[in-house]
């Protein structure tokens, strides 16, 4: 599905990434570790085709993504949600219309679409606030309504930045727990996280392979957390 093969990617002047080879195989489930600063963000987007390899392949669906148009970038995006670690919302649209936007840009038809919409408020515990603003929610929702944002369109790959960065630790379990019951649903799931503790909390539930990045390589970091 996404696909890299011994990437590099450099940034000012400098190497970030290097040598990375990464396979996002259908229904797996990844977390991606490493201290801050390591890349973890980039290579969020380099698997969501937001930026060009310096070095290496990267493949999209089969796609090159060297080779793929901005139109080509866009139609893959809509297989891929995801959940960014600063979610940034339009605080003059509800939650629910923050959370259709995705809907909107892809030209479906909003009433025919309702009843999804409904149901998706329901799953991620927003029901009760749907015609909240932004500034409203506490850290927990819009955590929540940004996974909700990212799997609207049923992509198949979800990749979720540090999704619990902000929020306490019951919430933390909370998002883990629909983040696994989408892997369930056959979703590719990537979590690029800090929190070992939230890794060895999944661990009990799903199968999962733990990534790390360490001195601009990705490493398999094994049981070793």
């Amino acid at each position: 599905m996404i696909e890299l093969e011994s990437v590099a990617y450099s940034y000012g002047g400098g190497e970030l990434l290097g040598d990375v080879s990464l396979s996002l195989s259908p229904g797996s489930f990844h977390f991606l570790t490493g201290p801050s600063g390591s890349g973890k963000t980039t290579l969020l987007k380099l698997c969501y085709g937001a930026l060009v390899p310096s070095a290496g392949l990267v493949r999209l669906f089969g796609q090159d993504r060297r080779a793929m148009t901005r139109d080509d970038v866009a139609m893959a995006r809509r297989r891929i949600g995801v959940v960014h670690q600063d979610c940034q919302f339009l605080d003059h649209l509800s939650v629910t219309e923050n959370i259709a936007l995705p809907l909107s840009v892809s030209g479906r038809d909003l009433l025919e679409e309702e009843p999804n919409l409904r149901e998706l408020m329901g799953w991620v515990g927003l029901k009760e606030r749907a015609h909240a603003l932004p500034p409203e929610l506490s850290g927990g929702e819009r955590q929540r309504a940004a996974l909700a944002r990212a799997v609207i369109m049923s992509p198949d790959v979800v990749l979720a930045d540090e999704p619990t960065g902000n929020v306490d630790w019951e919430m933390s379990q909370r998002l883990l727990r629909l983040l696994i019951e989408l892997n369930r649903m056959g979703k590719t799931i990537l979590i690029a996280t800090h929190d070992l503790a939230l890794i060895r909390a999944a661990k009990a539930h799903v199968q999962t392979r733990v990534l790390r990045i360490a001195a601009r390589r990705l490493q398999f970091a094994g049981a070793d957390l």
